[in-house]
């Protein structure tokens, strides 16, 4: 399976910190019974390595990596618990250089042309924008344009208001986070709830 093309594919990676396990599986629950089928677990979480083991287990259908992963350490700490992809809120040439010899994708985040650009030069194929509630949609169409085949994934400051703006901008996957959780009390219908209605807004099902 090609992860990232899959996770181009489903648009929508929900980002899973949770102050526990407990409260991390209640959202991953509610998340891929909305219909959400690609999972990041963050190393915020103490517990993210038994989380993933736990979901890599559960759920054949569902694509499992780990966000958060700062260090090469904690990348080979995922990958032994079964992380299909490692994200990060930066890029570490020696975390991708760890992933591209053992073929797991790793999706560094990046804000400026010269690091997407260093980060390619690795072996990267999709680029973490982050923070995207730094810029305007349309940054990703302007860094887009001199840079050519570039994927962006982005995480932060994506909302059921703005999501159709950063897909016609060019946005090929968006990571959503607290707001995933937002209102809901940690409810897991309310989850769903949530869920579905992002789903719903990358299918065109108005």
């Amino acid at each position: 399976m090609n992860i990232v093309n899959s996770i181009m594919k489903n648009k929508i990676v929900a980002v899973i910190r949770g102050n526990s396990k407990e409260e991390a599986e209640k959202i991953i629950e509610g998340a891929i019974e909305g219909g959400i089928k690609v999972i990041e677990v963050t190393y915020t979480n103490k517990d993210a390595s038994e989380i993933i083991r736990s979901l890599v287990g559960k759920y054949k259908n569902v694509i499992i990596g780990a966000g958060s992963v700062l260090t090469v350490d904690i990348a080979k700490e995922a990958i032994g618990s079964g992380s299909q992809f490692i994200v990060g809120p930066n890029f570490d040439s020696t975390i991708s250089k760890y992933c591209l010899e053992n073929k797991v994708d790793y999706i560094p985040g990046c804000f400026t042309p010269t690091e997407i650009v260093n980060a390619l030069k690795t072996g990267v194929k999709l680029i973490k924008l982050f923070p995207g509630e730094a810029v305007d949609p349309k940054y990703i169409k302007s860094i887009k344009a001199p840079i050519k085949d570039l994927k962006i994934m982005v995480t932060g400051g994506v909302n059921l208001e703005n999501i159709e703006e950063w897909l016609s901008n060019g946005a090929d996957a968006l990571g959503i986070g607290s707001i995933l959780t937002l209102g809901t009390n940690n409810k897991h219908e309310k989850i769903a709830s949530n869920a579905k209605k992002f789903m719903e807004k990358v299918k065109g099902d108005k």
